[in-house]
C-alpha cells in the first residue's frame, strides 16, 4: 500500500474517533453511561471476532498465549473501561468539543506516570505539560459548576487513558494487536454490564439510539482500530501522528456542526494550545 493511501486511512480513522465523540454526546442525554459503553463494547467485540480467529491459527500450539491474552484483556478492558466511564460522564457537561481536546491530554500524562516506572522525561515534555495547563485553564473557562464538573472529569479520563497506554505497551509485546483489542472490549463490556443492568435501559431507549451506539460500537471500536492496525505499517509513526492528532479537531467541528456546541474565543485558543502541545510531546524524539 502506498504511503499516501495509507495516510487517507488513518485520516478516515481520525475523522470516525472524533465523531465519536458526537455519538457519546448525543446517547448522554438519554441512556446511561454504562448502558452506553456497556453495548458499543459488545459491538466492537463482535466486529473483531472475524479478524481475530484467522490470526489465531498461528498461535493456537502456544499453551501460554491464551492465559497471557486472558491477563492482558483483563487489565486493558479495566482501564479502558474506566477511562470510557469518567468520558461519558463528562461529556455530558462539557459537550463534544471540549472532551475531544482534554481527553488527548492522556499523551502528556504518561511520561510523568512513567516516572514511577524508573523513567526520565525529557525538557520538551515538561515545557509541553505547562502549555497544556495553559490550555486547560483558558478551556475551563465555563461560569458554570456543571461546565468545571465535566472538565474535571475529563482531565481524570485523560489519566485513565494514560494508564490504558501503559497496559498496552506492558502486555501488547507479545500479543497479536487484534487479539487483544477484542478482548479488551470483551472485558470492559463485562466490567459495565452490572452498571447497565442497574440502570436498566428500556428497549424503546436503546432503539432510539442504535445510530450513535452502532456507530461507537462498530465504526469506533471496530473498524477503525482494524484500519489503523493496517494503515499505519505503511506510514512514517512523525505522520501517523500528525493526522491521528486530528481527531480533536474532528471533535470539535462535529460538536459545533450536528449539535450547535459553540466555544468563546477564550477557549477556541485553550484547544489550540492543547493542541499544539500533545502533538509537539508526541513527535518529540524518544530516547532509548
Amino acid at each position: 500500500m502506498k504511503e499516501r493511501n495509507a495516510l487517507l486511512l488513518l485520516l478516515l480513522t481520525a475523522f470516525i474517533w472524533g465523531m465519536s465523540f458526537v455519538a457519546q454526546s448525543v446517547s448522554s442525554d438519554t441512556v446511561g453511561t454504562f448502558t452506553f459503553n456497556s453495548t458499543r463494547f459488545m459491538l466492537g467485540t463482535i466486529v473483531l471476532i472475524p479478524f481475530s480467529i484467522p490470526r489465531y491459527m498461528k498461535y493456537r500450539t502456544d499453551k501460554a498465549y491464551i492465559p497471557s491474552l486472558l491477563k492482558g484483556g483483563f487489565f486493558c478492558g479495566l482501564c479502558l473501561a474506566l477511562a470510557c466511564i469518567v468520558q461519558q460522564m463528562g461529556i455530558a457537561y462539557s459537550g463534544a468539543g471540549k472532551a475531544g481536546f482534554i481527553s488527548s491530554l492522556y499523551i502528556i500524562i504518561v511520561p510523568f506516570i512513567s516516572l514511577f516506572l524508573g523513567r526520565k522525561i525529557e525538557k520538551k515534555i515538561w515545557i509541553c505539560a505547562l502549555f497544556s495547563i495553559l490550555g486547560l485553564y483558558l478551556l475551563s473557562g465555563g461560569d458554570s459548576n456543571e461546565s468545571l464538573k465535566g472538565d474535571a472529569l475529563l482531565i481524570l479520563c485523560a489519566i485513565f487513558f494514560a494508564f490504558h497506554i501503559l497496559a498496552i505497551d506492558r502486555f501488547g509485546k507479545d500479543l497479536d494487536g487484534i487479539h487483544l483489542s477484542a478482548m479488551q472490549f470483551l472485558f470492559a463490556s463485562l466490567f459495565t454490564l452490572p452498571g447497565m443492568l442497574y440502570e436498566a435501559p428500556s428497549w424503546a431507549e436503546l432503539s432510539a439510539l442504535a445510530i450513535p451506539i452502532g456507530y461507537a460500537g462498530f465504526f469506533s471500536c471496530g473498524i477503525a482500530y482494524t484500519i489503523q492496525v493496517v494503515a499505519q505499517k505503511y506510514v512514517k509513526p512523525q505522520n501517523a501522528v500528525i493526522v491521528l492528532s486530528l481527531e480533536s479537531v474532528f471533535a470539535l467541528i462535529g460538536g459545533a456542526i450536528l449539535l450547535a456546541e459553540r466555544m468563546s474565543v477564550k477557549e477556541m485558543l485553550g484547544c489550540a494550545i492543547v493542541f499544539v502541545a500533545v502533538l509537539a510531546a508526541e513527535l518529540s524524539p524518544k530516547k532509548e
